[in-house]
């Protein structure tokens, strides 16, 4: 197995987002700020070491790594918090249109979608641990592309990016508030996202647990197929 999406945290930590990784070239941890994401280089003994040594540092860390690949119990001394099986899926092509930047445009311009800004952070933290999409800290929205909908002077729903390898870009942090859902707002700012990886040349991914049914049917239907299964693994803090 040799696919980048086989390692994503490693491929990205080591590549286009090395810039946020802490570490060296045995293990590296992305900036406690940004998020949890750990991972080692291998399962040898160097590597062992400095993944124990990034996660005693950064409790509460997270691995992701392919069901059935060599480095899925590869893992950090001491206690597990978790460990939850999850699909990671792919996009090449949005279903019910084309998928240029233009159609994500003006799906996000019907639910009045626009770009999240720093000053925003608070709010974006504050759905995010309200709604729980996935692992969100204060400065997660630097991994880039956030869009959001307002209402009433909320923040309704958002969706990002996060994780970026070659010829790969994650779909992230997608969620709504509660008062809010039922209205399509979801689907549009995920078309809107996952239409601008598309228009630069590469594709969607995104991971899911296994047992959110209705979250996969979404993502589904958008046009992401399910690509392999992953185990995320979270450390205890």
């Amino acid at each position: 197995m040799n696919h980048p999406l086989d390692r994503p945290a490693w491929n990205a930590l080591t590549g286009r987002l090395k810039t946020f990784a802490l570490g060296d070239a045995h293990a590296v941890r992305l900036d406690p700020a940004l998020g949890v994401f750990l991972a080692a280089a291998d399962d040898g003994a160097e590597s062992r070491a400095a993944l124990n040594d990034l996660a005693l540092r950064y409790p509460g860390s997270g691995l992701v790594e392919r069901e059935d690949g060599p480095m899925v119990d590869v893992l950090p001394e001491g206690p597990v918090a978790s460990r939850a099986p999850c699909v990671q899926m792919v996009c090449s092509a949005l279903k019910g249109g084309p998928q240029d930047a233009r159609l994500g445009a003006r799906l996000g311009a019907d639910v009045g979608a626009m770009p999240l800004k720093p000053d925003d952070a608070a709010q974006m933290l504050a759905l995010a641990t309200l709604t729980k999409p996935g692992p969100f800290r204060a400065r997660t929205h630097e991994m880039g592309g956030f869009i959001g909908v307002w209402r009433d002077g909320r923040l309704a729903a958002m969706a990002g990016q996060r994780l970026r390898l070659d010829g790969f870009t994650e779909l992230s942090g997608v969620c709504t508030h509660p008062d809010f859902r039922g209205q399509g707002l979801a689907d549009a700012l995920s078309r809107q996202v996952v239409a601008g990886i598309l228009a630069r040349g590469e594709q969607a991914f995104l991971h899911a647990y296994d047992g959110h049914a209705a979250t996969i049917r979404l993502y589904e239907s958008l046009g992401f197929a399910v690509r392999t299964r992953v185990i995320y693994t979270v450390m205890a803090d």
